[in-house]
């Protein structure tokens, strides 16, 4: 199989080609590592958020982006679908990496994980990926420093100068845009937590609403999860049925029904305690080939309009 990082890097080289027009910033640290900054110095934007929406999925998934309506008004939604769904949304664009040091906190996601290939995911799907360069996307407040880079550098066995740090925060135009996109990524994930086969998904395809950039962090974790929890949709198109497949939306979980800021809140903020089940989208069509297909699931319009304050 085809190496996810050296897919991804061939991105991040058009990336940092076009770093002016796609309103992003690129720098290298004291150590050598690289730091792409898509929203927190610079302002980012659709284009960006697109492409750093492939390179979170290796290139194996394409998304796109065009103009819907919620609650009468014009939004934003970003649509992905691939046909690698194990290998770009599993062991690639989920975000997976807790990249923490004394110095720097954040979240990543996309193909470096798959050098370390230490979580579940790449036990069910059988991929272990080698190559001497790597990206990972970081989602974070603050600027990547060289320990962060140490870290990756470290735990995925390459140099430290041929680490790339894609980094951009929640409340930022392209936090809003990759989020949206997760929206395959999380039905796929679902489904393989419930125990199917995650090599007997053939296709994915995920959209959802762009939340409006939030002044904040917290609002804008919380806006960016409603947006796919109870505005997502996506289409599954499967190897073998199963039993299961009502419990993939995020209407089959028992706290369903509330703003993601209400339930944060109510956890004062420990991600962990979130019942898992409600990081899914909110309606799911699973299509078995040569079987039936099944719609379980609905999306809440009013709960966005008053999450996304419209």
């Amino acid at each position: 199989m085809e190496s996810l990082n050296r897919m991804a890097i061939e991105l991040v080289d058009e990336a940092l080609e076009y770093a002016e027009e796609l309103n992003i910033g690129g720098y290298d640290l004291e150590n050598e590592a690289t730091v792409l900054d898509f929203g927190l110095e610079f302002a980012g934007g659709i284009e960006a958020g697109l492409l750093l929406t492939e390179i979170q999925t290796a290139g194996m998934a394409t998304p796109s982006h065009d103009l819907g309506e919620l609650g009468g008004a014009p939004i934003p939604y970003v649509e992905l679908s691939t046909d690698q769904p194990a290998l770009s949304l599993l062991c690639s664009q989920k975000a997976g990496w807790e990249l923490t040091t004394e110095d720097f906190e954040g979240l990543g996601s996309g193909p470096a994980r798959a050098l370390v290939a230490e979580e579940s995911e790449f036990r069910r799907v059988g991929y272990t990926d080698a190559f001497d360069l790597t990206a990972l996307a970081v989602e974070t407040e603050q600027e990547p420093t060289e320990a962060a880079a140490e870290q990756v550098a470290e735990l995925a066995e390459v140099e430290t100068s041929s680490v790339f740090l894609l980094a951009y925060p929640t409340a930022s135009h392209v936090g809003s845009i990759t989020n949206a996109a997760r929206t395959a990524e999380l039905a796929t994930f679902r489904l393989s937590e419930l125990g199917y086969d995650p090599l007997d998904i053939v296709s994915a395809t995920g959209r959802a609403p762009v939340a409006p950039v939030a002044g904040d962090e917290q609002t804008a974790i919380a806006r960016t999860n409603d947006a796919i929890a109870y505005g997502g949709t996506a289409h599954l198109t499967v190897r073998e049925d199963a039993d299961i497949f009502e419990s993939v939306p995020s209407t089959a979980a028992e706290g369903h029904g509330r703003p993601f800021g209400e339930i944060f809140d109510d956890l004062e903020w420990d991600f962990t305690e979130v019942p898992s089940d409600l990081f899914a989208p909110a309606k799911v069509t699973i299509d078995v080939i040569g079987g039936p297909t099944y719609v379980y699931g609905e999306t809440d319009e009013q709960l966005l309009v008053e999450s996304f304050d419209l």
